[in-house]
């Protein structure tokens, strides 16, 4: 069983521009064109209030709310905010997969740390209770570090997790345990299934099917007939089977895990077994993708928020944990670093490449 988490930002532009402009906030908003051509791109919970919405005319959209404010789009600020966004996401998962700037699945069955930095990898894969507090901590920190509010649906699978999250917005959460998948899926009006626009639904309804329900009933086969793929795709959706993988949009480019301790430590026995750790995260993330690393680097930040990082490329790229400590360990404890107390290590793995393609060099000379 599967962790799926949908986050989707609340009314995104308008809420980075309320962010950078405190005497906007309040105010009903939207974003997009103010000529006569213009066109709303997003509006503020306080203009929607008002009927104002997205792809709307603006000259609609203000006969609608006459005190509307409309600014032209920042497309940089917009993109700042969802990297930082993204940032977060990736402490938490590998298997993140944008769907755009504002919304992106995350698959935290095998979470590899919490969203804030240096949070620890949980011990086990993550059940519907543990995925649900992962969530709300991922809300919370995109608050906290963007300044902004966003929604999440947490299900076993992609549809419904990503139904789940505008069920409650703003700044909601919403579950569908895995024993409630079929009855939320069952209640769900026919317009709310991926795939299905204002011309699918008439000819839905018009063979009587009107919500999840009707949908399960039909036969599989008569809905192949009828809508082609499409049909087929609604019949699995419909009976709560959706196994479609989160995947990623673009490969990483380093693998990292990072232990902070709740008390600053010094010697070498204490930090050894910190250090074990973060290998240990880092190998089994290697492993999962199939992947090695030609670069290890060592991160140690101390007490007094220095931080002190050391790189080295070994002869043979390292592909898990039992090759990556000992490059580790010479790092952290054999090349010479500043005294006193550490808060924080690390390990990251760079330059990653398949596992099936490395080289593995063995001894130039071989004794007899």
């Amino acid at each position: 069983m599967r962790s799926v988490v949908h986050v989707d930002m609340d009314a995104f532009y308008a809420s980075v521009e309320q962010r950078d402009r405190p005497e906007l906030r309040g105010l009903p908003l939207a974003v997009g064109g103010g000529g006569e051509r213009g066109v709303v791109m997003t509006a503020s919970y306080e203009a929607r209030a008002f009927g104002v919405g997205s792809a709307m005319p603006t000259v609609i959209a203000r006969r609608r709310c006459p005190e509307l404010v409309v600014v032209p789009p920042r497309f940089e600020a917009y993109q700042a905010a969802s990297r930082a966004v993204r940032a977060i996401f990736e402490r938490v998962t590998d298997l993140v997969e944008p769907l755009a700037l504002d919304e992106a699945y995350l698959d935290v069955t095998h979470a590899i740390g919490g969203p804030r930095e240096g949070t620890p990898a949980p011990a086990a894969p993550l059940d519907v209770d543990a995925a649900t507090a992962l969530a709300l901590e991922v809300l919370a920190t995109i608050a906290d570090e963007v300044g902004l509010s966003a929604s999440a649906g947490v299900a076993s699978g992609k549809f419904l997790a990503k139904v789940a999250s505008g069920t409650r917005k703003p700044a909601g959460l919403t579950v569908v345990r895995p024993e409630e998948a079929q009855a939320f899926t069952d209640a769900l009006p026919i317009e709310r299934f991926f795939g299905v626009g204002p011309k699918t639904a008439e000819r839905l309804r018009a063979l009587g099917i009107e919500r999840g329900a009707d949908l399960r009933a039909r036969d599989e086969a008569e809905l192949l007939e009828r809508f082609g793929k499409l049909g087929g795709f609604l019949a699995r959706i419909a009976r709560a089977d959706d196994p479609r993988p989160v995947v990623p949009d673009r490969r990483r480019k380093s693998i990292g895990a990072e232990r902070t301790f709740g008390r600053d430590l010094r010697t070498v026995s204490e930090l050894a077994p910190e250090l074990a750790k973060a290998c240990a995260a880092v190998g089994a993330r290697l492993e999962r993708g199939e992947l090695a690393a030609r670069t290890v680097t060592v991160k140690v930040k101390y007490a007094d928020f220095r931080i002190v990082t050391r790189s080295t490329t070994p002869p043979n790229p390292v592909a898990d944990a039992l090759e990556l400590w000992p490059v580790a360990e010479r790092l952290a404890f054999e090349v010479a670093r500043p005294p006193g107390a550490v808060r924080l290590i690390g390990v990251a793995a760079s330059g990653l490449i398949p596992r099936a393609a490395r080289v593995v060099q063995g001894p130039l000379f071989v004794g007899g």
